[in-house]
């Protein structure tokens, strides 16, 4: 069906920017169904002002979408047309949108102690892994579908709230020329490791050899500043360390929307490291 003349060629919500169209949309819709003999109850339905439905009914009434008959408010037969038309265009274009959208009704995550099905649980984000403990303390709670031993994955269903992330702090510390040919680095620098769950990384060859060197645990190599990142946003801590003249090639990984707090320093001299200048 053609658009009326007057009306914007854009369908759908976006029909609906045009200051007015929603007001006017509903105006018809009521005059189509009250037939009212006066302009106060639409106003009144519709939360506006007599002069403001007074207004919408003359902007109407010159394109031809209402008009007065035998005392009463009613479309035209081009309005009924426009009235189907756009709601029709509405209708597909919110189906659309919803089909796009997921809701998630259930999930999987690990249990931190023995859960058995229906028993009541809140997430959380543990290690950064979606975590199930029992209780429905939480912000976010459910209840078991599928349970499993501690340590196991679990099916949580009947979703409520939503789980609160808390970043946590990259730390990102520098080796100087003179810092490789220390005898003791590998004693600073195995000071610095933390625990085995905490994300470590090494920025370089240099950097790299240091470190394993120092530690037995797990040094990653490969788009450090990334993944780093993305722990940090899933609360798990991490470590990096770079060589100075790096540094700045490095932090530029970290630009963007919403940064990890930073906390660059040069690898302490002494056995303990200590913290450093933060980076909001």
């Amino acid at each position: 069906m053609a658009t009326t003349p007057g009306e914007p060629r854009a369908g759908g919500l976006a029909g609906l920017r045009r200051g007015g169209s929603m007001t006017e949309l509903l105006f018809l819709y009521e005059c189509e169904t009250l037939h009212p003999s006066q302009l106060r109850p639409v106003a009144e339905r519709l939360g506006l002002t007599v002069q403001a439905a007074s207004h919408t009914y003359r902007q109407l009434a010159r394109r031809g979408l209402v008009a007065l008959r035998d005392g009463r408010y009613r479309p035209t037969f081009e309005g009924v047309a426009w009235l189907h038309e756009t709601l029709g265009r509405l209708e597909d274009d919110v189906r659309r949108r919803l089909a796009h959208l997921h809701v998630i009704r259930s999930t999987r995550a690990v249990a931190l102690s023995d859960l058995r099905r229906n028993d009541p649980v809140s997430l959380e984000i543990r290690d950064g892994l979606l975590s199930a403990r029992p209780g429905s303390s939480g912000t976010s709670r459910g209840r078991v579908a599928r349970g499993g031993a501690k340590g196991r994955i679990v099916e949580v269903a009947d979703l409520e709230g939503i789980v609160t992330l808390e970043p946590s702090t990259v730390s990102i510390r520098t080796l100087s020329e003179s810092d490789l040919a220390d005898p003791h680095l590998a004693d600073r620098l195995r000071a610095l490791v933390g625990a085995e769950g905490e994300y470590l990384a090494a920025e370089g060859l240099e950097p790299f050899d240091a470190l394993r060197r120092a530690t037995p645990h797990r040094i990653h190599r490969f788009a450090v500043g990334a993944a780093a990142r993305e722990a940090a946003r899933l609360g798990v801590p991490g470590t990096i360390v770079v060589m100075d003249r790096d540094l700045p090639r490095l932090l530029a990984e970290f630009s963007g929307p919403d940064p990890p707090p930073l906390d660059v320093l040069p690898l302490p001299k002494g056995a303990r490291p200590s913290r450093g200048r933060r980076r909001a």
